[in-house]
């Protein structure tokens, strides 16, 4: 996983049950590891899949079982020069200026964490049920 600086969160695959994984934002210093933000929803990918920022500046999930490529990022941005896990708990995609292009928190999934607001028109998706507890 690829921790905030300070540790608080981290990015990268959480196994869910036996099956599969999810490309996901936790809390990293509690012992439950709470899921706050999730990229590929409820559809989990096999051990191996893979995530990638290209040269051209797409934030892909390689899917290993399917060889597909999902978009993370919803509009990819040109100029993207890095990519950064802030302590926030927001990834974000930067050009060399150090402007945000895009960040998880433009997408929340299921929660909201106090530096992010919820924009108009954005919807939280709880996925709580008897099987999956994120």
């Amino acid at each position: 996983s690829w921790q905030s600086p300070s540790g608080e969160f981290a990015f990268g695959f959480r196994q869910i049950g036996k099956d599969g994984f999810l490309l996901a934002i936790w809390f990293n210093k509690i012992n439950e590891k709470t899921i706050v933000w999730s990229a590929n929803g409820d559809n989990l990918v096999p051990q191996g899949s893979k995530v990638e920022l290209t040269a051209d500046g797409h934030f892909l999930l390689n899917d290993i079982s399917t060889g597909k490529d999902r978009s993370i990022a919803s509009s990819p941005a040109t100029g993207v020069a890095y990519a950064a896990m802030l302590d926030t708990g927001n990834v974000v995609l930067a050009n060399q200026n150090s402007t945000i292009l895009w960040g998880s928190f433009d997408q929340p999934t299921d929660t909201i964490l106090p530096a992010q607001a919820l924009n108009n028109g954005s919807r939280l998706f709880a996925r709580y049920n008897n099987s999956t507890n994120y």
